[in-house]
Formats: C-alpha cells, structure tokens, sequence
C-alpha cells in the first residue's frame, strides 16, 4: 500500500460518496484510503461530509468528517489540533477547496474577488502555515495544492479565477524552497477541464461542453479520478524528489 499509516487532510472533500459526482477531494479520499491511509474529510457541505465519511467507514475504511471553512485561522487550528489529538500526526495536506464565479472584469465585485483570493490564495496559506509544524513533528510531510490550467494561462471568462489559482502556483513554490531541507514537500497540481461538482451545471450545456472538449486535444473531459491519481502520486513516497513542481492533468490543453 503506497499511503499505509499514513494521515491525510483533504479540504473541499464533502463530495466522495459512491455513484454521485465526486469532486477532487473525494475523489483523492478514495484513492488515499484503498492505499492505507487514515483520512479527514473537510468542508463546509456538513450533512454531505459526514455522509460521505460515514461511507467510507462502512466500507471499513478509517475516516472522519470535520467541518472546515478554509479562509478562517480559527477553523483551521482546530481542524489541525483535532487531527493531532486523534492520530498524533499529519502526513498529507490536500488543499483543495475551492469556488468559481466567471464573470468579465467589469462585472466582478470586489465581493467575488475577495472571494475567489480568500478561498484559493489565502486558503491554501493558512492551510500549509498550519500544518507545517504538525508536519515537522512527524519528520515530513506532503502537501499538495490544487491550482489550474488557469494559474498557468489566462482565462477568457474567469480572471478572478486565474488571479487565484496563479497566485496559488507561485506560492507552493516559494514555500516547497522554505521547507525542502525539512522534508515537507509541497507542489501544485494544474487540472484541465473535468466534470466535478463545481462544473456540473455549466458544463451541463451541451455547446459548452463541446467547446471545452474540442479546446483538449485528448478529446474528452477530465474525470475527478483523473486528478485524484496524480495527486496520491505526489502524496505517496513515490513522488520523494519532487517539491515546488507544477503536476499538469489537462488532455494535452495547455501543449497547444
């Protein structure tokens, strides 16, 4: 088993029961536990996330469900100590929460932009500055943040969106050369388009779905598998020389 004994953190992960659309985070939730890993789920989406938890427990997998709104310190410094208290170490920290609000920069407010930086960039911060010292009690660690294709190149219709991500793909590298001396990995992973939760409804549209599958030269939609397996790689030991690198899971979009 590439995670045993293993404690992994995963936000934005409500989504991870079986035979409904999984998001990222649940997607990697699966993944993590088939291959020995302890996981807590975490989300505001709190009904949801503890079902989701309570499945992968009937299934007799180790794992719990805590609620988590990643732009709050507070919230943050309790998801953490819990975890330490529970299993007396944090190995994985998969940021993964995340919202989107297209709009064209006219349009924006600075509610939505505040929102889109507060639930990626600020996020994915408090998250690593958090679990950095639970990490460092355990000798390393791995965490990995979920950018996009739009932190590597613009988006036509989500600039707040592309300000965010990038703002994340930056960040996981200037913090991996922080901490590479101390065994805590972190990297970035960039998914293309790919049917989640969060996409449903607008990729639901039939034009807009052939539009984004003809931009991917794959000639299909991402699956949140697709990212989930990328992401247990660069959480496994596996992955044990890569830090402050960008994993990009796109069908070929961003070689063109």
């Amino acid at each position: 088993m590439r995670l045993r004994g293993k404690v992994a953190l995963l936000t934005g992960a409500a989504a991870a029961i079986k035979g409904e659309l999984m998001g990222f985070g649940g997607a990697a939730a699966h993944l993590f536990v088939r291959e020995g890993a302890k996981v807590v789920l975490t989300d505001i989406r709190d009904e949801l996330g503890e079902r989701a938890a309570a499945s992968l427990r009937a299934d007799g997998h180790d794992a719990r469900y805590l609620h988590l709104d990643v732009t709050s310190e507070q919230n943050w410094t309790r998801v953490v100590d819990a975890v330490m208290a529970a299993h007396g170490r944090l190995d994985i920290l998969f940021n993964n929460a995340g919202v989107a609000f297209p709009g064209k920069v006219e349009d924006i407010t600075v509610e939505i932009w505040e929102r889109e930086l507060g639930v990626h960039a600020k996020g994915v911060f408090l998250g690593a500055r958090t679990a950095i010292p639970a990490m460092r009690k355990g000798g390393g660690g791995s965490i990995i943040n979920t950018s996009s294709v739009m932190g590597i190149v613009g988006s036509p219709t989500s600039p707040a969106y592309s300000a965010a991500k990038g703002a994340i793909t930056i960040f996981t590298k200037s913090a991996a050369l922080q901490y590479a001396r101390e065994n805590i990995r972190i990297n970035s992973v960039h998914p293309g388009y790919a049917d989640t939760p969060l996409t449903d409804k607008r990729f639901s549209d039939p034009a807009v779905r052939q539009a984004l599958i003809d931009r991917t030269p794959m000639g299909r939609l991402g699956t949140a598998e697709d990212i989930a397996n990328g992401v247990l790689f660069l959480a496994s030991d596996e992955s044990s020389w890569i830090t402050g690198s960008e994993l990009v899971i796109d069908g070929g979009m961003t070689a063109q």
